[in-house]
């Protein structure tokens, strides 16, 4: 079983921060789990909220702010110290080289869509060699369609936080070769079904002991934790 850090290791550094990335190499992660979206100007930018107003000390939406606006900004306020968003390019480029799995979350709803990120975000990851590393996921399943539509040979992941019937099923119908469900949709059923399918099943997330021993009593593939110190 994999444990990736989620943005990082969003509970002792800014989430989605280069600091963040650095404490889960520093303990050992298998992966990272973290956020894409775009700038004004069309940069693929690292972020979780589409507003900027959580995370950092300033105001906004990020598909209105360009990057030059972005990186004036701080994102780690919440732990008092300066860091900047980083974008997807220069986060590859602090991993370079490692074997790690990448859950690259593409941020999408019906309110705000980034038309064109996909194919950004493929073209990146195979830039830097990390495309048959990379899972691309998605709480819009238009956009997992789209990956695996267009790009057949990456690897896509159904996000969910609820209790589908039969999500393997669904899975199976729609291509994808992984579900991302909440860690409590788990269940042994679950893992052994879409095992038996050819799919992954990787949750988020952990970050309590009781639930890092019952994902891996049911044998989940990877667990998604903002502590990955307390489990590498």
């Amino acid at each position: 079983m994999k444990v990736l850090g989620h943005r990082g290791a969003a509970g002792t550094a800014p989430e989605n921060t280069l600091p963040a990335f650095r404490k889960g190499l520093e303990v050992g992660v298998d992966g990272f789990e973290f956020d894409v979206q775009l700038s004004r100007d069309g940069e693929v930018v690292i972020c979780h909220d589409e507003r900027v107003e959580r995370t950092s000390d300033g105001v906004g939406w990020i598909k209105d702010l360009t990057l030059k606006e972005l990186k004036a900004l701080n994102f780690g306020v919440r732990f008092g110290v300066q860091a900047e968003i980083p974008t997807l390019l220069e986060l590859l480029e602090l991993l370079h080289g490692r074997a790690l799995l990448l859950n690259v979350e593409v941020k999408s709803s019906a309110l705000i869509e980034y038309p064109g990120i996909v194919d950004k975000v493929v073209n990146i990851l195979a830039e830097y060699r990390f495309l048959s590393q990379s899972i691309v996921s998605s709480f819009d399943h238009r956009v997992v369609a789209e990956v695996i539509r267009n790009y057949p040979q990456v690897q896509a992941g159904l996000l969910y936080a609820s209790g589908p019937l039969e999500p393997w099923v669904y899975a199976r119908q729609v291509g994808a070769a992984h579900l991302h469900p909440h860690f409590a949709f788990v269940s042994l059923e679950l893992v052994r079904e879409s095992h038996a399918r050819g799919i992954g099943i990787n949750t988020w997330t952990v970050d309590e002991p009781w639930v890092m021993e019952k994902m891996a009593a049911v044998g989940v593939d990877s667990v998604i934790t903002n502590h990955p110190e307390r489990f590498k």
